[in-house]
C-alpha cells in the first residue's frame, strides 16, 4: 500500500535528523512492504527565507493531501528578533491550527540501559513509562486578546488563557482513551486554586470520568506535578493538561530520559482509539540547535521514534512501529550513543551513523 507523507525538515539540525527518520522509514518499507512517498517543502526560518512567511499556503495544502507530516525543529538566531513581524514559530502555530491538531502526545520512557545517563538517581528514573497528553490549539498561545502596547506609564502586554467546554472535553477524552490502553491511570493537571479556566477543566474532567469507570482519575495542581515528576516519576501513567502547562512539563520530563534527543511527539487531529488511523504531525520535542547544525552530532532517535509514532497512529502499522522501537532499543543495548547520552565505555556515533545502525536493525 502507498502512503504519502509530507516532510518539512525545518531549520538547524532539523534536516539532519529528519533525513535519518526517512532512512529508517525506507528500511521499514523494504522489510514490510508499504510504499512511502515523501513530499518535501519548507517551514519556519527556511520558509521565511524562501517565501517570506513561516508557512506558505501551498505548503499547508500539500500537507492536507498527505496521510501524515514529519517535521524537524524550527528557529535560530537568524530569525530571532522579538520585534520581527514574522517568526519561525509562527509556522508551527499555523500548522497546528490549519491541520486541526489539538492533541499532542509526548511519551517519556526511560530505557533500562540509560538509567545512568540522567542527572537524577537511577532508582528515581528506573521504570519510568509515562505519556503526556497536551492540549495544542487553545490557552495562552492562541487566546484573545493578545497584544502589546505603550502607555503613559510604560509598556504593557496581555495574553489570554481561554478554553471552551468542547476544547477541554475532547483533549481529556483523548487522555482517558489512551489511559484505557495503558495502565488505566489518568492524572489531570491544572491550576484550579487560581485560574477560572482550570476550574472549568477540573469540572469537565470529573464529569467525563463517569464514562470511564475503568480508569482511575486523579487531579493534580501543575506545581505539584512538576515536583512529583522529579520525586516519583514512575508513579505516572498518562498526564493530560492544557497547552502552556504541557509545554513546560514535557520539557522537564525529557530530562528523565537523559536528553531531549530521546523523546518523540505526535500531534493528532482526532481522539486516538485502537484500530483507527488519525491524521497527525510528528516531530522531536527538541529545538533546532543551530550551533550543532552541519556537524553530524545531533541525536536522531527522537525523530526516528516520531516516525514510529506516525506508523502507529496515522498509518495503522503497529507491527512496523514496534520494529522501529525495537531497533532503537537494540542499538542502545549494544552500547552505541550520540554525544548527548554518552557515558564511559560506550561507543560514540554521529547523526548519520546512528541512523544507519537503526535502519540496519530494522532491515
Amino acid at each position: 500500500m502507498k502512503y504519502e507523507i509530507a516532510v518539512l525538515p525545518g531549520d538547524g539540525i532539523g534536516p539532519e535528523v529528519v533525513a535519518e527518520a526517512v532512512k529508517v522509514l525506507e528500511a521499514v518499507g523494504r522489510k514490510f512492504g508499504p510504499e512511502f512517498v515523501f513530499r518535501y517543502d519548507d517551514v519556519g526560518g527556511a520558509a521565511i527565507d524562501k517565501y517570506g512567511v513561516a508557512l506558505n499556503k501551498d505548503t499547508l495544502k500539500m500537507c492536507k493531501r498527505t496521510r501524515a507530516v514529519l517535521l524537524g525543529a524550527v528557529g535560530g538566531p537568524k530569525w530571532d528578533d522579538p520585534l520581527g513581524k514574522v517568526r519561525p514559530e509562527d509556522g508551527l502555530l499555523a500548522l497546528r491550527k490549519g491541520l486541526g491538531l489539538f492533541a499532542n502526545l509526548r511519551p517519556v520512557k526511560v530505557h533500562p540501559v540509560l538509567v545512568d545517563s540522567t542527572t537524577l538517581k537511577p532508582d528515581v528514573v528506573r521504570g519510568v513509562d509515562l505519556l503526556v497528553v497536551r492540549e495544542l490549539t487553545g490557552g495562552l498561545y492562541f487566546g484573545r486578546p493578545k497584544r502589546r502596547w505603550q502607555t503613559t506609564r510604560g509598556r504593557r502586554a496581555v495574553d489570554s488563557m481561554a478554553y471552551s467546554e468542547a476544547e477541554i472535553e475532547r483533549i481529556v477524552r483523548a487522555g482517558f482513551e489512551l489511559a484505557r490502553s495503558r495502565r488505566r491511570k489518568l492524572t489531570s493537571v491544572d491550576k484550579a486554586n487560581v485560574l477560572e479556566s482550570s476550574r472549568l477543566w477540573r469540572q469537565i474532567a470529573t464529569e467525563l470520568s463517569a464514562q470511564y469507570p475503568d480508569v482511575e482519575l486523579q487531579h493534580q495542581l501543575v506545581d505539584t506535578c512538576a515536583m512529583r515528576l522529579i520525586q516519583r516519576p514512575a508513579e505516572f501513567d498518562v498526564i493530560v493538561t492544557e497547552n502552556t502547562f504541557g509545554d513546560i512539563l514535557t520539557d522537564e520530563a525529557s530530562m528523565l530520559a537523559g536528553s531531549m534527543g530521546m523523546l518523540p511527539s505526535a500531534s493528532l487531529a482526532g481522539i486516538p482509539r485502537e484500530g483507527t488511523a488519525i491524521f497527525g504531525l510528528y516531530e522531536p520535542i527538541h529545538g533546532s540547535s543551530p550551533k550543532r547544525a552541519g556537524q553530524n552530532m545531533a541525536n536522531p532517535i527522537a525523530t526516528i521514534l516520531s516516525g514510529a509514532m506516525m506508523l502507529r497512529y496515522s498509518l495503522g502499522l503497529s507491527a512496523e512501529a514496534e520494529a522501529v522501537e525495537h531497533a532503537v532499543s537494540r542499538v542502545l543495548e549494544d552500547g552505541y550513543r550520540t554525544y548527548d547520552i554518552m557515558s564511559d565505555g560506550m561507543k560514540k556515533l554521529g547523526t548519520r551513523e546512528m541512523g544507519d545502525l537503526i535502519a540496519a536493525r530494522v532491515a
